[in-house]
């Protein structure tokens, strides 16, 4: 079993999903994050104040998969995040230890579906 993490540009999500669908992967976790990477912010004003905004608006996913689906799941994301540009996002590969169904009390690969 392993857990996939990717941050990716907020307006790629739909993309993503749309590519993970197709792979038949359906569970995912989404959330709101903000960072930094080569990227390093923009500047911007704001009343006449010069400002550095570098922490960016990114989306982070979070998908459990089982062995046979985890490159499936990357090529997904990279095929729905890439546009060749700085800031497309990184994928994180961990592995996962347990996994609980708390409705059925399922453990391990039967669990994660």
């Amino acid at each position: 079993m392993k857990l996939i993490i990717a941050y990716i540009q907020p307006h790629k999500l739909n993309d993503v999903k749309q590519e993970l669908y197709k792979s038949e992967i359906y569970k995912i976790s989404v959330t709101n994050a903000m960072g930094c990477g080569q990227q390093k912010g923009y500047h911007e004003s704001y009343r006449g104040v010069d400002e550095e905004v570098n922490l960016l608006k990114k989306v982070r996913l979070e998908i459990a998969v089982n062995e046979d689906f985890v490159q499936l799941t990357v090529d997904a994301i990279i095929r729905g995040a890439r546009t060749g540009q700085i800031g497309d996002g990184k994928i994180f590969v961990t592995a996962l230890e347990d996994c609980i169904r708390i409705r059925t009390g399922e453990t391990g690969k039967a669990a994660i579906g």
